[in-house]
């Protein structure tokens, strides 16, 4: 059971289940936005995401297991914990669940060609793992699309269908909010995957993959990093003073938990040369994605009057 939940990533699928509920119960119902979606069908929403998402954790694991080997032998579950017959089934069955619930939603909310997105991105995640992620900053965007697109698919499965003459502009309103979440989680997502692949660079040469820290070497893709970072930083710092800046939480939130540390990360990455330091970046990015997410929590105080 404790190599099940580690091969489809159980903390990261809180975080998905997270994001999810966090945009239908604290964006959307406080302020009565009309929604395609009950209780139950959202469950199964969330469900068909995590069993996507669970499904490309897993293929990930069959195809990195000669790369986790050198790099960390604690990663290694398939072949070692699960075999790679087993594993192969998880994965075939998560991706048939999660693709035949998209399928149903779509269906449920007459709009049958949006299971089109389940499809694309379970063959996506697949794709990532066999091919795409060995060539230079292609699997990097694509994992980041893939994020972002867990926010964008709440907005096309709920908001999208109930779009009328009459809420026309409140309904984009709400879209265009989750757009710029979607944004946030692309950009760190991609910073942090570069991280990951300079972490990394020493398993990834061995198995052949053409990352940007093995064709430019780890000290330059350190430096790619830092001037990345001024990215999401300087975004976020328009964000808040065109937006937010009458709300002093909000303000005080923003800069202080999620472009504070981006702004460590920043000056780290400047200096960072050890696989220990890389790790401890990504885990700091990671964790900013996660309080990116939960400020959706203030928008309560921000919008009603």
């Amino acid at each position: 059971m404790i190599s099940f939940l580690k091969i489809i990533r159980w903390k990261n699928l809180l975080i998905i289940a997270l994001v999810q509920y966090l945009i239908k119960y604290a964006l959307f119902e406080p302020f009565q936005v009309e929604t395609a979606l009950d209780d139950l069908s959202f469950s199964l929403f969330v469900l068909a995401t995590l069993c996507t998402a669970a499904a490309g954790y897993i293929i990930n694991d069959i195809y990195d297991v000669e790369t986790d080997l050198i790099n960390d032998q604690k990663k290694v579950i398939v072949g070692k914990h699960i075999s790679k017959k087993s594993a192969n089934t998880l994965f075939i069955v998560l991706t048939v669940v999660g693709v035949g619930l998209g399928f149903y939603l779509a269906n449920l909310i007459s709009n049958s060609g949006f299971a089109a997105l389940f499809v694309v991105v379970s063959a996506l995640l697949y794709v990532y793992s066999s091919y795409l992620k060995k060539m230079t900053l292609v699997g990097n965007i694509v994992i980041s699309l893939i994020v972002g697109m867990t926010i964008i698919m709440v907005g096309i499965f709920d908001l999208i269908p109930t779009i009328n003459e009459t809420n026309q502009e409140t309904q984009l309103t709400y879209f265009k909010i989750l757009i710029d979440y979607a944004l946030f989680a692309f950009v760190i997502t991609f910073i942090r995957e570069m991280a990951k692949d300079i972490e990394d660079i020493d398993g990834d040469f061995n198995v052949g993959m053409k990352t940007l820290p093995i064709l430019i070497g780890r000290e330059r893709a350190g430096k790619v990093v830092f001037f990345l970072l001024f990215i999401p930083i300087a975004g976020l710092i328009y964000y808040v003073s065109t937006y937010l800046y009458r709300h002093q939480i909000a303000v005080g939130y923003f800069l202080i938990f999620i472009t504070g540390p981006l702004i460590y990360c920043c000056v780290k990455s400047f200096t960072a040369t050890s696989k220990k330091e890389w790790h401890h970046i990504s885990q700091v990015l990671k964790l900013d994605m996660l309080l990116g997410i939960l400020s959706l929590l203030l928008y309560k105080f921000i919008l009603l009057p």
